[in-house]
């Protein structure tokens, strides 16, 4: 299938590893040419030269910690104008209501709600003059059914997810369309970290927290980033012109729900 989007632009947040990377390397496999952005310049430069040799397209390596206004304005300012923006930002650490302070809430906002929303000011209305564009914001299975350790991640990513809402329909008319993607358990470092955290509780090894996980998962697995990365390519394609302000989960049949 010709996803149409060969030689277009994309700028795909915290793409040096896990779920980025899976959406880089498809854009990249599709043919569009990146702006990868990261915090660590090494993975990342190493992410994009593997990306540039398996697909032949233009990458640009930017490491900036696009959650801060300073690493907004850089990210902005090498990338240009872009057809698809991909926001993706590692969500809070797991926790307790009882522990939970204001500031915790804060990071947590600016992290996973208010930079994806920045980021798509500062970029659709380049895309609505075009008369195209493409935004995918992957944000969590837990706006579907909320994960009581993750209450920072539950409220920051509820909160893009409303915003979206509205927002997306404002903006389909003039060809950009906005679409969130809502990852469960994949094999990424972000998985590492929380069944690490589980092992620790439990006094069980990290492989057998990893089992009792997965043994919940309908699908019997955890995800890959490849198939994640298939998924928001196809958001970002021609075919995706009708989607609008749509929620997609991603999570193995993990959220037990009819709609």
């Amino acid at each position: 299938m010709d996803l149409g989007i060969s030689g277009k632009r994309a700028l795909v947040c915290a793409s040096s590893k896990g779920l980025g990377r899976g959406c880089a390397e498809m854009l990249a496999a599709n043919g569009v040419n990146l702006v990868m952005n990261a915090r660590g310049a090494e993975a990342l430069e190493k992410a994009a030269e593997d990306i540039r040799a398996a697909h032949g397209v233009e990458v640009m390596a930017i490491a900036a910690d696009i959650t801060t206004e300073e690493g907004r304005a850089k990210v902005l300012a090498a990338a240009g104008d872009v057809d698809i923006l991909v926001n993706n930002a590692g969500g809070p650490p797991p926790g307790s209501w009882q522990d939970w302070e204001r500031e915790d809430f804060i990071r947590a906002l600016d992290a996973n709600m208010l930079t994806p929303i920045a980021l798509m000011k500062a970029l659709m209305p380049g895309m609505m003059a075009r008369g195209w564009g493409r935004v995918v914001n992957i944000t969590s299975q837990s706006v579907k059914a909320p994960i009581a350790v993750l209450g920072l991640s539950n409220s920051a990513r509820a909160g893009l997810t409303g915003y979206v809402a509205g927002t997306s329909r404002q903006v389909a008319g003039k060809g950009v369309i906005i679409n969130n993607l809502l990852p469960g358990i994949h094999a990424t470092d972000r998985a590492v970290s929380l069944d690490t955290a589980v092992a620790a509780q439990d006094g069980i090894t990290l492989e057998e927290a990893m089992d009792r996980r997965a043994a919940t998962i309908p699908a019997g697995r955890y995800g890959t980033a490849e198939e994640f990365g298939a998924t928001c390519a196809f958001l970002c394609s021609q075919y995706a012109g009708y989607m609008v302000g749509q929620n997609i989960l991603l999570d193995g049949g993990s959220t037990n729900a009819t709609l």
